[in-house]
């Protein structure tokens, strides 16, 4: 049986709010989990304290007994203390400015500094 730790959504139309589960992998995104080991408002400010609630002992057994966190998740762990900080590339290629973009950028930056 392979164990995730993942999100499961929660709240209303527009307002998400998601647990932080213990589940069988093969087990539905909102359906049966085994234990829930925190929680997850988004709608909250990024830097407050309710924003994301961890049960630290269960989750330190889940994953010694061999859980795997979700990507989402494993970003919370990290930030935690709990699991090494994973590292995510912050913008991937195909949202890069392209090739004339790049240009008009590089076009612009010559002329602020020929006005300079």
């Amino acid at each position: 049986m392979s164990v995730k730790i993942r999100l499961a959504r929660a709240g209303a139309k527009k307002r998400p709010y998601y647990h932080i589960v213990v589940a069988d992998s093969r087990s539905p995104r909102d359906g049966r989990f085994i234990e829930k080991v925190g929680a997850y408002n988004p709608m909250l400010p990024s830097d407050h304290a309710e924003r994301v609630r961890l049960v630290n002992e269960r989750i330190t057994h889940w994953l010694s007994q061999g859980a795997q966190p979700t990507d989402r998740v494993a970003r919370f762990l990290g930030n935690a203390g709990l699991i090494a900080k994973p590292n995510f590339n912050e913008q991937p290629k195909q949202s890069a400015p392209k090739k004339k973009a790049q240009e008009r950028a590089a076009a612009a930056a010559k002329a602020a500094e020929a006005a300079a």
